[in-house]
């Protein structure tokens, strides 16, 4: 038996989310300064704690891109170690309808805009996407791949009051 660890010694991957907003045959992108270079990405980010995943992608791609987007499907999970700090991420990533737009919303630091590309556009960014969960989301939900948002459960918090 091995000994009991303490809680800093438990593997912690950063949990992320991201929207693969479609319209048409188009996707809503961001291109954001990351790292000292422009890269490009869908709308996402990191759970903040109190919130759900659901929650957590409608407000990303509310900061990233001043759409307020509406959930249909969860698409996938995809758990990648970042060539960008190292780190593991595990990603959840949601279809969604976008829903409103509100082009006078500031966006998140870093962003310099939103924009709407296709496929190939996206694939021929090659190495300026910000990872290649970019298009493994967008080809799984090409490929129809389509998970109720009921799958994803968020029970209450304990020590909530």
């Amino acid at each position: 038996m091995s000994e009991p660890r303490s809680p800093s010694d438990v593997w912690r991957p950063r949990v992320t989310v991201a929207c693969v907003v479609a319209d048409g045959d188009r996707y809503l992108m961001v291109e954001e300064e990351a790292n000292g270079r422009l890269a490009y990405n869908q709308p996402a980010g990191h759970l903040e704690d109190g919130e759900s995943l659901a929650e957590a992608a409608v407000r990303e791609a509310l900061e990233e891109t001043g759409w307020t987007v509406a959930l249909r499907h969860l698409v996938g999970v995809h758990q990648w170690r970042s060539s960008e700090h190292g780190e593991a991420v595990l990603r959840f990533s949601f279809a969604a309808a976008p829903v409103r737009h509100d082009p006078a919303r500031p966006l998140d630091e870093g962003i310099r805009r939103a924009l709407w590309l296709t496929r190939g556009e996206i694939a021929a960014l090659g190495e300026r996407l910000r990872s290649p969960l970019v298009l493994a989301s967008i080809d799984a939900w090409l490929a129809g791949q389509r998970l109720p948002l009921d799958a994803l459960r968020r029970l209450p918090d304990p020590a909530a009051p």
